[in-house]
């Protein structure tokens, strides 16, 4: 007999491998054939069951020991239940609450199928919770997350606070990848003003927006192994010669992607799926926008590349044409917010662009979430030398009509320099009570929120950390003070 239950595992463990192995391959049995005959990969019902019985997977023998153990609990409470009930003189309404009333099988089949409800419905709901959560493990770095975090994160970031994060750049990307630890319902406006490097490239030659900040965005949210993030963020080296030179990995694939979509919209949204992006990248405008700027000389610079590379002071920034329609789904995303986060990111060619768009900055200025500003670290050579945070804010202002933030975060470690040849200081808070100054009776919350090992930049966790308390304080206290108020948070 033994011999016999051998041979059938042998020949049934080589027939399902065989069988797995050329349904891999694209020549296999095609898949009712497979679940006809129980061993394959059907996707009905009672093929999937088939499955389950099948012998040598080990399933079967646990799920009836956990019957045998229930079984065992049930025969021990019973007794224990009888041993009170002759002993001790219970409450009227014990007499309907073990259906007294009722014959004694149909109690007893009543009570059984109640057990057998209760017990199915259980266990489903906590392997699928498991299967869930393991599935979401195995995406991600290595899958070495404890169990009881995923669950708990799973269960809880899905319900986090809803925040859209603006801007462009580094800066965009190092907060997304700090706040997505808090919620999973997490929106990045990106700016798709960009015109240099491989970015620049493919949108000339196939007149597309630039890939480039949606690519960081998608990187920053990706739950997906860290080679997988190295992958897509790779670079191919100059000089190559084979015309792949410059541009990035991951900008090729969201193009391919766009044309294997349809469109750039579909092509994010399938590139967050194949990545495990948490949150929704969205482009602040389909509209092949260009930038357009006035120097403080009265120079006119058109390009965003352009305008990084002349490094002056600028006066006024534009976007040509001067009315592109916005991202529908952005301006959802705005409209429904408990929190809109502006920056980091460089002043002119990746904050602003986003709030030039007309209905996107008046859905902004509109919105009733709490909007808060984050001063970059550091100053960017010739575009704001000198600046402090206060400036950064007043030009906002000028640009967009008024100032509608709660608050400013603002970074109060500036005790180490900046590296030699960057040509850059750190942002600074000024002391004004100016009433008039459209930047004086802001509220400040200064924090350290650096990156100990690159100073010009902020860190992930300090700087979410900083933002969540801002935006539980600001909501309990429930108004914007009256005066100008400069709080720091203990480092």
């Amino acid at each position: 007999m033994d011999a016999q239950r051998l041979s059938y595992r042998f020949h049934f463990s080589r027939h399902y491998s065989d069988v797995m192995f050329r349904l891999r391959r694209g020549n296999g049995p095609k898949p009712d054939r497979l679940g006809e005959n129980g061993s394959g990969n059907g996707s009905r019902p009672e093929w999937q069951l088939r499955k389950w019985l099948a012998p040598g997977i080990g399933i079967k023998r646990w799920f009836v020991l956990l019957l045998f153990g229930m079984a065992l609990l049930g025969l021990g409470v019973s007794f224990l239940a009888r041993e009170l009930y002759l002993t001790v003189t219970l409450p009227d309404a014990f007499y309907y609450i073990t259906l007294q009333f009722l014959p004694y099988a149909v109690r007893g089949a009543v009570l059984i199928g109640l057990a057998i409800l209760c017990v199915g419905v259980g266990i489903g709901k906590f392997t699928s919770g498991l299967v869930v959560a393991a599935r979401s493990s195995d995406s991600r770095a290595g899958g070495e997350e404890p169990l009881v975090d995923l669950l708990h994160r799973q269960r809880f970031a899905g319900r986090g606070i809803r925040i859209v994060c603006m801007g462009g750049g580094t800066g965009l990307s190092v907060l997304l990848r700090g706040l997505k630890a808090y919620t999973d319902n997490l929106s990045a406006v990106v700016s798709v003003a960009d015109d240099g490097g491989s970015s620049g490239r493919l949108r000339r030659d196939l007149g597309i927006i630039p890939p480039g900040d949606l690519r960081n965005c998608i990187a920053a949210l990706a739950e997906t192994e860290p080679l997988m993030t190295r992958l897509f963020q790779y670079r191919f080296p100059e000089g190559s010669g084979n015309g792949l030179e410059g541009h990035s990995f991951g900008n090729l694939f969201i193009v391919a992607m766009s044309d294997v979509a349809g469109s750039m919209e579909e092509a994010i949204h399938e590139t967050g799926r194949v990545l495990a992006v948490r949150g929704k990248i969205l482009p602040s405008t389909l509209e092949n926008i260009r930038l357009a700027a006035v120097t403080a000389d009265g120079e006119r610079i058109r390009g965003e590349s352009s305008i990084t590379e002349a490094g002056q002071r600028i006066a006024q920034l534009n976007l040509e044409p001067q009315h592109p329609p916005a991202y529908p789904e952005t301006l959802n995303a705005i409209r429904n917010a408990d929190l809109i986060v502006v920056g980091p990111g460089s002043l002119f060619t990746s904050v602003l662009p986003n709030l030039l768009v007309p209905d996107l900055r008046i859905a902004f200025q509109e919105s009733a979430a709490m909007k808060l500003y984050i001063s970059n670290v550091a100053t960017q050579h010739g575009e704001t030398d000198n600046f402090s945070v206060q400036d950064h804010v007043r030009v906002i202002a000028d640009h967009i009509g008024g100032l509608p933030f709660d608050a400013v975060v603002a970074n109060s470690n500036s005790r180490a320099r900046l590296p030699r040849g960057w040509k850059s200081e750190p942002v600074r808070v000024e002391p004004s009570d100016d009433r008039s100054d459209p930047a004086g009776g802001l509220r400040i919350i200064e924090a350290d929120i650096v990156d100990t090992g690159n100073r010009y930049r902020h860190d992930s966790d300090k700087l979410a950390d900083a933002i969540m308390t801002a935006y539980h304080e600001g909501r309990e206290a429930g108004v914007r003070p009256r005066r100008p108020q400069r709080v720091t948070i203990p480092e």
